[in-house]
């Protein structure tokens, strides 16, 4: 079978993809378990070079997902698997509604369209966020069953793309699952234009020995969790049975919720023997205003029964990007 991730040379598309080379199969749209003979990574833009732990099934296209004739020719065969991660993130969306909903609407209706026209019921998993809930009106625990009043173009995008799968798995179109992700931590690189790019900052330039300037507060809650169960989530949603899901097709995947002066006595533990980079606080009333929307909490026993990961505490995550990303 042939699987298409979207997005697929982000952090999170990469790591997917090595996790699929090493699985090597998964459940087709014929129910059974199928060997994996090409996964495709489609980007606004190509890498200069390839990875060196992809081998001759991984090919790599460069395009713009807002053009439905360009989407239609990834999604070229029946026996197929989208994992769509392509999105504008949370700041970029505020800042350019127009590129946000080319992107991450007509982007997904594109996809959604191009997996109605192949035959039989193809899986699609979507990257959702919590970012759908918000509002004056919000609980201060969130779960499956909560209303969404998203408070970004981010968040609104991301709700109604989960609307939109589930009708069109209601319809028998496809066979959609969204996995409605909390903030992931901790990204290597560069920060982007999230406005949780801090939370991955927070770990990832003090363990290079570089300053962190945090945006907001060490009082600041979210929920959260590590890209390796990120990752373990997608396939494991991906696999769930149809009816194990329901109707409801939005799972919130499940989470560790922390303040950010958590998250920096964690990194001072598990990097006791580390000198590290300092950190300061310098709030920006930009992210500080889309922080205050987002969830303080949320709940997760849908995914917990459907046997979705979970780390067990910050400190597993830390040791984890210091054992994929600074031992290697």
């Amino acid at each position: 079978m042939k699987i298409v991730i979207t997005g697929g040379t982000g952090f999170i598309g990469r790591r997917l993809t090595a996790a699929l080379l090493t699985r090597g199969s998964l459940t087709g749209p014929s129910g059974a378990n199928e060997p994996i003979d090409e996964i495709l990574l489609f980007d606004a833009a190509a890498p200069a070079e390839r990875a060196p732990e992809w081998d001759e099934r991984v090919k790599v296209v460069g395009g713009d997902i807002s053009d439905r004739d360009t989407v239609f020719g990834l999604i070229d065969r029946d026996d197929i698997s989208v994992f769509h991660l392509a999105s504008v993130v949370s700041g970029g969306g505020e800042k350019d509604f127009d590129l946000a909903i080319r992107v991450n609407l007509t982007g997904g209706l594109n996809i959604f369209e191009a997996l109605r026209a192949r035959d039989g019921l193809p899986r699609l998993v979507f990257a959702s966020s919590i970012a759908v809930f918000g509002g004056s009106a919000m609980a201060k625990v969130v779960g499956d069953h909560a209303k969404q009043t998203p408070q970004t173009t981010y968040g609104m995008t991301k709700a109604a793309c989960e609307l939109l799968i589930n009708d069109y798995t209601r319809k028998g179109f496809f066979d959609g699952r969204s996995a409605r992700l909390p903030t992931v931590i901790i990204r290597p690189g560069k920060p982007n234009a999230a406005a949780s790019s801090f939370v991955s900052s927070v770990f990832r330039e003090p363990l290079n020995g570089q300053p962190c300037v945090l945006p907001v507060g060490t009082d600041a809650v979210m929920p959260l969790l590590g890209y390796r169960a990120i990752v373990g989530g997608f396939i494991a949603l991906h696999e769930a049975a149809g009816e194990a899901i329901g109707d409801d097709r939005a799972v919130s995947l499940p989470s560790l919720t922390v303040s950010v002066g958590d998250m920096i006595a964690a990194l001072k533990r598990v990097a006791a023997n580390r000198t590290l980079g300092p950190i300061t606080v310098e709030p920006d009333p930009f992210i500080e205003e889309i922080v205050a929307t987002w969830p303080l909490d949320a709940s997760h026993q849908r995914a917990t029964a459907l046997g979705l990961p979970r780390e067990n505490d910050l400190d597993e995550i830390v040791a984890a990007y210091i054992e994929d990303f600074l031992e290697t």
